[in-house]
C-alpha cells in the first residue's frame, strides 16, 4: 500500500505498548485513524487479576495523546461461543488448545473486523508482529522482521478476506524500537510490560483458573514402566513437556551417583484417557518425548487452497525455530509432517505452522504425534 493513499483505519488498541505504537505510526502515514479496546472476558471481572479496567485506562490515555477517538466494544458473548467453548472442549478431551489462534480468527479479524466495516473502516490494524504482501493480487502473511517476537504463528488461520483488510505496521520493527518511539512521542504506557497471559484471562494462576470449569478426576502419575510416581489431579490441567507441578522427585535408587539419570527432571509424556493416568518420563531428551511425525486437521490455509507437497519448514509450538520437515497429506486429507529431526512434545490441540521461508502458508491442529 501507498502511504500516498489515505485510508479509514480503525486500530484494535489493547493498552499494550504495540498498539498504542501502531496507532501512532498511522496517523504518522496520513491515515485517518478510529480506535476500538475489545473487552472479550466478563466473568470473575473484578478480581485482582482481571486487568481489563487498567488496559482500557491505559488505551483511553493512549487515544488521548495521539488525539484520536476510542471507542469501548463488548465481544465477552461473542469470545465465550466462540474461542471459550472450544477451549474448554478441547481440555476435557485430554488436548492443550491453544486460544491465541482461535481469539484472532474469531474475534479479532472476525467480530471486530465485521465491526470495523460498520464503522466504515477501510482497514484494519493492530500492534501484531506480522506482515502483509500483495503477489499478484494474492495477499501473503509474512513473519515480523523481528524473530523473538514473530507471531504469524497465531495468525496462520486468517483468510484471503480477513488478510487483505488487515495492517501491522509494527511487523518489520524490533521491539527495541518501538518501545523507542513510544518513549520519544510521550505514550503513558510506554514502560508497560508485555502482557504473558492467555488472551483473555489475563495474569491469573492458570490451574486456579480452570479449576472453575472443568471437571477434575484425580488418578495416578506412572512411568513408562507402570510404576506409580504419584497422583495428579485432574488430565486437563497438564501439557505435554511439562516439568513443573508434578509434585513427583527422582525415583532415586539406593546409592544412585549424584548426577546420574536417576535425578534427571521428570516431564510429562502422554496421557492415558481411557485409564485417566499421566505418564511421566526423566530426561528432557527421553525417546518417548520425541516425535519425527504428525496429523493435523481442521486445515486452514492463508491462500485458500493447501501448499504443493514437499519439504518445507513448520512449528509445533509458538516458541520454537522452524523445524525442516516435508509436506504431504493422509487418504482422510489429513496434514502429514514428518521431520527429519524428532521434534519435541508435539501436542495435540496445538497447532502445527508451515512456512515457506518468510511466507506463514497456514497449518491446522495437530491430532496425533506419531512414534518413529
Amino acid at each position: 500500500m501507498s502511504s500516498l493513499k489515505t485510508l479509514r483505519v480503525v486500530v484494535g488498541l489493547s493498552g499494550g505498548v504495540d498498539s498504542a505504537v501502531t496507532a501512532h505510526l498511522l496517523k504518522q502515514q496520513g491515515h485517518e485513524v478510529v480506535a476500538i479496546f475489545m473487552k472479550n472476558w466478563e466473568d470473575d471481572d473484578n478480581d485482582e487479576y482481571c486487568s481489563t479496567r487498567q488496559d482500557f485506562l491505559d488505551a483511553a490515555s493512549v487515544a488521548d495523546v495521539l488525539g484520536i477517538e476510542i471507542e469501548h466494544v463488548n465481544f465477552a458473548a461473542e469470545y465465550k461461543d466462540r474461542v471459550f467453548a472450544e477451549f474448554l472442549r478441547e481440555y476435557q478431551a485430554g488436548r492443550t488448545p491453544n486460544p491465541d489462534v482461535l481469539c484472532n480468527a474469531e474475534i479479532k479479524f472476525k467480530a471486530f473486523l465485521d465491526h470495523a466495516m460498520r464503522l466504515g473502516a477501510e482497514k484494519i490494524a493492530t500492534g501484531h508482529y506480522a506482515r502483509v504482501r500483495e503477489v499478484d493480487g494474492e495477499f501473503q502473511l509474512l513473519k515480523g522482521l523481528d524473530p523473538l517476537k514473530d507471531q504469524s504463528y497465531f495468525l496462520h488461520r486468517l483468510s484471503q478476506a480477513q488478510i487483505s483488510k488487515a495492517m501491522f505496521p509494527v511487523g518489520h520493527l524490533p521491539k527495541t524500537e518501538v518501545r523507542r518511539i513510544a518513549d520519544e512521542i510521550g505514550l503513558p504506557n510506554a514502560k508497560k510490560k508485555d502482557s504473558t497471559g492467555i488472551c483473555f484471562i489475563g495474569e491469573r494462576p492458570f490451574r486456579e483458573f480452570l479449576n472453575q470449569y472443568l471437571s477434575h478426576q484425580p488418578g495416578p502419575i506412572k512411568d513408562e514402566r507402570g510404576r506409580k510416581l504419584g497422583e495428579h489431579v485432574g488430565l486437563s490441567f497438564y501439557t505435554l513437556g511439562q516439568r513443573q507441578g508434578l509434585g513427583i522427585g527422582g525415583l532415586k535408587d539406593k546409592g544412585a551417583a549424584r548426577g546420574g539419570g536417576e535425578h534427571e527432571p521428570w516431564f510429562v509424556a502422554a496421557k492415558d484417557i481411557e485409564r485417566n493416568t499421566l505418564i511421566a518420563v526423566q530426561g528432557h531428551d527421553h525417546p518417548l518425548l520425541l516425535s519425527p511425525a504428525l496429523v493435523a486437521d481442521d486445515l486452514s490455509w492463508v491462500a485458500g487452497r493447501p501448499p504443493v507437497t514437499g519439504m518445507a519448514a513448520a512449528k509445533t509450538r509458538y516458541r520454537q525455530a522452524d523445524a525442516p520437515c516435508s509436506v504431504a497429506f493422509d487418504a482422510q486429507g489429513r496434514l502429514a509432517l514428518r521431520f527429519p529431526d524428532p521434534q519435541w512434545a508435539v501436542t495435540p490441540g496445538q497447532s502445527a505452522v508451515v512456512y515457506d521461508g518468510d511466507v506463514c502458508l497456514g497449518g491446522g491442529v495437530i491430532a496425533a504425534a506419531l512414534p518413529a
